[in-house]
């Protein structure tokens, strides 16, 4: 008898249990199809379709569907929007204050706590492997390399104002815009003078 799996799974590879029973899929289906191997068991409640395709984007997409309420940010944001030369091996999250602080067995997490605008402001929805993500958008994203120069150094923060520059991924005003809602408009500001 031919395996057949729903459409959307093959559209949205990384499921959680709760998303798979609502494809049609139950419990006892979906362990049949881990031990068929069709589907991995990523994390506790996380399955991933075998036969899909990996991205390099792929933890951001596994964390998107364990973290829906988080936003993607600094050096993964800055690596998906390719303006660094990092590589992190974490990946990095912002979390409202007072959010609970997720576990998740085989990914590194690394949890910075923004609050008010600074949460609220500056990120975008990107689609990832199905799976909708949130990430800090590339001018937020500088301005939270300021912010948090102390933590990723401020030769990243340089190299990621550089290049987004450089990429014209974003204009003076969003820099600014980002950099007094990050209180670091001052710190920002020679160096934005020397780039010009």
């Amino acid at each position: 008898m031919p395996l057949t799996l729903p459409k959307a799974l093959k559209k949205a590879p990384v499921q959680r249990m709760r998303d798979l029973e609502s494809l049609g899929l139950s419990r006892p289906r979906v362990r049949s199809l881990v031990d068929q191997g069709v589907l991995e068991k990523a994390s506790r409640g996380l399955y991933i379709l075998r036969s899909a395709d990996v991205t390099e984007n792929r933890t951001l997409a596994e964390v998107g569907k364990r973290v829906p309420h988080g936003v993607i940010c600094l050096l993964s944001a800055l690596r998906f929007h390719d303006l660094t030369t990092q590589s992190p091996h974490e990946v990095w999250i912002a979390l409202e204050r007072s959010a609970w602080s997720p576990k998740l067995e085989h990914l590194n997490l690394r949890i910075v706590r923004f609050s008010g605008i600074a949460f609220e402001e500056g990120h975008q929805e990107h689609i990832i492997e199905g799976v909708p993500v949130q990430i800090t958008s590339p001018a937020k994203t500088v301005a939270d390399c300021f912010k948090y120069r102390n933590k990723i150094g401020i030769d990243v923060a340089l190299e990621a104002l550089r290049q987004v520059r450089r990429k014209r991924l974003c204009s003076l005003d969003e820099l600014m815009h980002f950099a007094r809602i990050c209180r670091v408009a001052n710190v920002m500001k020679p160096y934005l003078e020397f780039l010009d």
